[in-house]
């Protein structure tokens, strides 16, 4: 795959990546290690809670977004990292045999005014389930080094 430059990215272009199955025994592996909390590890202790079922950890669909979005196209870019994420939010449990898949949508993109090696493009990046219900968004910009001359 070519290497991806910040001059290959335009506003509403979309990359897509995945699909990863959430399988149970990673669920409770993550949480035991990362986020010890009872509707992450035990069926019958989540099942009285607001998600109502075992779920995986808003964090273990984080990392499993970044895997899915590094091996899709991320790694195969000149990406020089990120100064942040801006918003994220978890809309709906991830569930023991869900299959995740993502994309990423640009929204803008901006040349960097004091290095001009770089530029910013802003995504907003949507993970669904096998449903096609959207179970995480996130939005931030990746800097990006400009085609060299």
């Amino acid at each position: 795959m070519p290497l991806r430059y910040f001059e290959d990215f335009f506003p509403g272009q979309e990359l897509s990546f995945g699909p990863h199955t959430v399988m149970r025994a990673e669920i409770v592996a993550f949480a035991a290690e990362f986020d010890p909390q009872p509707f992450h590890l035990d069926e019958s202790a989540a099942a009285d809670t607001m998600l109502g079922g075992l779920a995986a950890s808003g964090w273990h669909t984080a990392a499993l977004f970044m895997r899915m979005m590094a091996l899709g196209w991320l790694n195969a870019s000149a990406s020089m990292g990120s100064p942040g994420v801006e918003s994220l939010k978890w809309l709906r449990p991830v569930r023991p045999g869900d299959a995740l898949s993502g994309r990423s949508i640009v929204v803008g993109v901006r040349a960097s005014r004091s290095r001009p090696d770089r530029g910013f493009v802003q995504f907003r990046h949507e993970v669904a389930n096998s449903r096609g219900d959207i179970v995480m968004l996130i939005e931030n910009p990746i800097i990006l080094g400009r085609r060299p001359s």
